[in-house]
């Protein structure tokens, strides 16, 4: 698998004074009883904002929220985004009620330098996902330069984050190339030991992903209920514990695939039962060789644990996709809780590079209390995990191909 490639055209090479700029943002953010209640993807894109709009840029806003399936739908509006991102930024910004036609076109046409407007959800028309060329240029109609800050959405070759991209001098804004640059670091050009933590519940949702890591990282530990499955794939008696029996062959091709590679495989060594999956339930640490038929796996033990804090204590970058047990509820968040701390105690002082995400795994870091701890924590669930599955993703793709072309036909 070859390398990653991030090089992009970057804003601070952009000169957008007067221009109107298009900035995809990734503003699907949770809501409760119609307002946000999570501003985090808000923030992110305020250094982008900020930036052009101390530039005299006209800013306008592409961003989806929900899937309306091609039509508008009054409860997947941004509108409810327009006041809290108003009061972060400390300036008004404006709405339109369409994405393209005459409401935007108004809209925009009365946006003057250093102003925001926020444009309707992408998704309200059928050829945003479908990526249609039409829809792409009504988009694109709208501005004279493209900034994509939605590392999130870039694995989607959709209108606004594909198609627009061949149509106006594009740029990655400053969030994407954060992201991009720490992603690119932590499995391109990583300081080794590289350990790779994978957890999660299935194996066939992370199948591409494991053949991927064991070619790249030095050693990969697999948790959580995934792991169940390479241990039956070993011989293993996991009583009911949830695994995939028609993936046995699947976990000993990864496990060949580790061999070959060089890469140290780790599963469990011992682990947490229970004989149901609820809160304070009773529960005991079991040898692999001591798991009664009706109990379940539900977390790592101590021995596991410990052992796991060895490889992370010995490594220079770590990337984590994934809890290590049915994290949700306790006692089972143990395993996962103490290696999020351990690790990001070795970040604290400075020896180790730590690299995270995917939407489970922020909840994780979050529960555990160190999402602020790790060098860096993505929030961008599909993206980060099909960069880790080291496939190419169309929003990245399509900058770096213009920054081709740029450079090209400056020589």
């Amino acid at each position: 698998m070859c390398k990653t490639d991030f090089r992009v055209s970057r804003l601070e090479d952009a000169d957008v004074s007067g221009k109107r700029v298009l900035v995809r943002v990734d503003f699907n953010v949770p809501m409760a009883d119609g307002k946000v209640s999570d501003d985090t993807r808000l923030k992110s894109a305020l250094p982008t904002i900020q930036h052009l709009t101390g530039k005299g840029a006209k800013v306008i806003l592409l961003a989806h929220f929900g899937r309306p399936k091609g039509k508008p739908e009054l409860g997947q509006s941004l509108k409810p985004v327009v006041a809290p991102l108003s009061e972060l930024l400390g300036a008004p910004v404006g709405f339109a009620g369409d994405c393209v036609d005459r409401v935007a076109e108004k809209a925009v046409s009365e946006l003057k330098g250093g102003e925001v407007l926020l444009l309707e959800n992408t998704r309200f028309h059928a050829g945003e996902e479908a990526n249609d060329a039409e829809f792409a240029a009504q988009l694109a109609a709208l501005g004279d330069v493209y900034v994509n800050d939605a590392f999130s959405a870039a694995h989607r070759a959709h209108a606004s984050t594909e198609g627009v991209a061949r149509l106006l001098p594009a740029y990655a804004g400053l969030a994407l190339q954060r992201e991009t640059d720490h992603v690119a670091a932590a499995l391109d050009n990583p300081e080794r030991p590289l350990l790779a933590i994978v957890g999660g519940a299935k194996v066939s949702t992370k199948i591409d992903l494991l053949m991927n890591l064991v070619t790249k990282v030095n050693r990969l530990f697999v948790g959580g209920a995934m792991a169940n499955t390479f241990l039956a794939a070993k011989g293993v008696d996991v009583g009911k514990s949830l695994y995939e029996p028609d993936l046995l062959s699947t976990a000993r091709e990864i496990i060949a695939a580790a061999q070959k590679s060089g890469c140290q495989l780790l599963l469990p060594e011992d682990v947490v039962v229970a004989r149901e999956l609820k809160a304070k339930a009773a529960r005991r640490v079991a040898g692999l060789d001591e798991i009664a038929r009706d109990e379940m796996i539900l977390d790592c033990g101590p021995a596991t644990i410990d052992a796991l804090a060895d490889s992370i204590e010995s490594a220079k970058t770590l990337v984590w996709n994934g809890p290590l047990g049915a994290f949700e509820m306790a006692p089972f968040d143990t395993g996962t809780a103490e290696a999020a701390r351990f690790a990001a105690q070795r970040v604290r002082e400075g020896e180790l590079v730590a690299v995270a995400g995917g939407g489970d795994t922020v909840a994780a870091l979050n529960h555990a209390g160190v999402m602020g701890d790790f060098t860096f924590v993505s929030t961008a669930g599909g993206a980060f995990l099909e960069w880790l599955e080291g496939k190419s993703l169309p929003g990245i793709e399509v900058l770096r191909q213009t920054a081709q072309t740029d450079m090209d036909t400056a020589s």
